[in-house]
C-alpha cells in the first residue's frame, strides 16, 4: 500500500520500498549539496528507502541511491548518514556501475575462453593419463579472473571513499560521521573477516580501509565541525518516526521511555500509540505536539492518518487539508487527503478527490494506491470509463499485468476511439510483459 507515512510500496519484481514525505524531504536536503558538488545536481537522482532493518546503502542504477531504513534509524547524527550518501554519490559520479558491467562482461568472456582452453587441456590430459591436471587447468584461470574482479571492486570502493571526502569538503561538512560509520562496520566485521584472504573480498579489508579513510578525513579543515542544531532535531525526529512506525511497541517505549520528554520521544510514542490501537491516547499526544509546533505539516498529517486508519475518515479530512496547505502540496500528503475524501463515502467529495489525486499523480506517476483511490472517486461520480482506466493503471504498477490488460480492455470499450483515455488504455493492453 502507499500512504503518506512508512507504508510498503510493493511493486512486483522490485525491493519493498517505504515512502514518507517528511523523511524524503530530509534526505533531499542531505543530498542536494553533495550532488551539486559532484556535478550531478541536474540528473534527478533520488534517494529511495528500502524496507530493511539492517544498516546498508547502495546504488543499483544511475539515478537512485537506495538506503535501508535501518541505516536511518542507526545513524546518530545527520553527518553519519550524509557520509554514507556521499560515498554512494561517489559511485554514481565515478560511473562505477557502467564500468563494473563492462568489467563483468569482459570477465565472462575471459572465463569462457579459459574454460574452453581448460577443457581442451583436460581432454589432452585425460588421453595422456594426467589425472586431475585438466581440472586444475580449468580452475586456475577462473580463480585468477575472479581475483581480478574482486580487486577491481575494492578499488571502486576506495575511489568512492575518496570522492565522498572531496564532496564533503566542497560543501563545508565534516567527514567524521562517515569515518565513524565505517569504523563501526570494521569493528562489527572484525571477527567475521579474521583469517580471510584479502584478495577474495570485494571491499577493502575493514581495518585497512578505515585507516585510509581516517587519514583522509582528519586532514579536512571541517573535521571537528558539528551538525546544525536544527538539522540534528530534524534527524532525531526522523529516527523517532522510523522507530514508531517500524518497530514493536515495547521496543519503541524502551527507546523512548515516558521519562524522556523530548519532542522526538513524544513523536515516537504518539506514532506507536496509534499504530498499536490506542487512538484516543494517540490523538491527545499528537495534539500536544501540534501545540508545540503549530506550523509543522507532518503533525497534522499524522493526526489525519491516525483518524483515517482508525475508521474516522470524515474527521481526518480537516487535519489533512491543513497538512497539504502547510507542506506546499506535497503529493504523498495530497494522496492521503484524497484517500480520506474517498473513504468518507460522501459523493459530494468525489470531484474534489479526483482533482487532488490527479494533481498528486502528475508528480508521483508510479503511485499505485493513488490510482486505486482515483478509480474509486471516478466510480462514485459514475464515470466508469475513467474508473476502469485508473484501476488498470493501479494494477499495472502493482505488476499484475493480466488484471491491468483486462481492465484496460474494458476501459477501451467505454471510451471513444482515439480519445486520450482510449489511447492510455490501448497502451496498457499492448504493453509486453518484461521477461526476466
Amino acid at each position: 500500500m502507499l500512504a503518506a507515512s512508512w507504508p510498503v510500496h510493493a511493486q512486483q519484481g522490485g525491493p519493498p520500498l517505504l515512502r514518507d514525505a517528511e523523511t524524503e524531504q530530509l534526505l533531499r536536503d542531505y543530498t542536494r549539496p553533495i550532488l551539486r558538488a559532484a556535478g550531478l545536481e541536474k540528473q534527478n537522482i533520488q534517494v529511495v528507502i528500502i524496507n530493511d532493518p539492517t544498516f546498508n546503502a547502495f546504488v543499483a542504477d544511475g539515478r537512485r541511491i537506495f538506503v535501508n531504513y535501518g541505516a536511518l534509524r542507526e545513524s546518530d547524527t545527520p553527518n553519519q548518514i550524509i557520509g554514507v550518501l556521499a560515498h554512494e554519490t561517489g559511485h554514481l559520479a565515478g560511473g562505477h556501475l557502467s564500468k563494473l558491467r563492462e568489467q563483468v562482461a569482459r570477465a565472462q568472456t575471459q572465463m569462457i575462453i579459459a574454460m574452453l582452453l581448460g577443457l581442451g587441456a583436460a581432454v589432452a590430459g585425460g588421453r595422456a593419463g594426467a589425472g586431475n591436471a585438466g581440472a586444475a587447468a580449468v580452475a586456475a584461470p577462473q580463480a585468477a579472473i575472479m581475483r581480478t574482479m574482486l580487486s577491481y571492486q575494492r578499488q571502486q570502493e576506495e575511489n568512492a571513499d575518496k570522492a565522498a571526502v572531496k564532496f564533503l569538503n566542497a560543501t563545508g561538512q565534516s567527514a567524521k560521521g562517515m569515518y565513524e560509520t565505517f569504523k563501526r562496520f570494521s569493528e562489527q566485521s572484525l571477527y567475521a573477516s579474521a583469517g580471510a584472504d584479502p584478495y577474495n573480498q570485494s571491499h577493502p579489508m575493514p581495518a585497512e580501509r578505515v585507516r585510509a579513510l581516517q587519514e583522509l578525513a582528519q586532514s579536512s579543515p571541517y573535521w571537528d565541525k558539528k551538525d546544525d542544531a536544527a538539522l540534528q532535531l530534524r534527524h532525531d525526529m526522523m529516527r523517532a518516526k522510523v522507530s514508531g512506525f517500524m518497530e514493536r511497541a515495547d521496543t519503541v517505549y524502551r527507546r523512548y521511555p515516558a521519562s524522556n520528554d523530548s519532542l522526538p520521544a513524544r513523536y515516537a510514542r504518539a506514532i506507536a500509540a496509534y499504530r498499536h490501537g490506542d487512538l484516543r491516547n494517540a490523538l491527545a499526544l499528537i495534539d500536544a505536539l501540534i501545540r508545540v509546533q503549530p506550523s509543522n505539516p507532518y503533525f497534522y498529517e499524522l493526526r489525519g492518518q491516525a483518524l483515517l486508519e482508525g475508521g474516522k475518515p470524515n474527521e481526518a479530512i480537516a487535519p489533512l487539508r491543513k497538512a497539504v496547505q502547510l507542506s506546499g502540496n506535497v503529493p504523498l500528503i495530497e494522496m492521503l487527503l484524497g484517500q480520506a475524501l474517498v473513504a468518507s463515502e460522501n459523493k459530494g467529495y468525489a470531484e474534489e478527490a479526483i482533482k487532488i489525486l490527479r494533481a498528486a499523480l502528475s508528480r508521483e506517476p508510479e503511485a499505485a494506491l493513488g490510482y486505486s483511490q482515483l478509480a474509486m472517486a471516478y466510480g462514485r461520480k459514475g464515470d466508469y470509463a475513467e474508473a476502469d482506466l485508473a484501476s488498470a493503471q493501479a494494477a499495472f504498477l502493482r505488476g499484475d499485468q493480466k488484471t491491468a490488460r483486462d481492465l484496460a480492455s474494458r476501459a477501451k470499450t467505454r471510451f471513444a476511439i482515439g480519445t486520450p483515455g482510449w489511447v492510455k488504455a490501448d497502451d496498457i493492453v499492448n504493453t509486453k510483459p518484461i521477461k526476466n
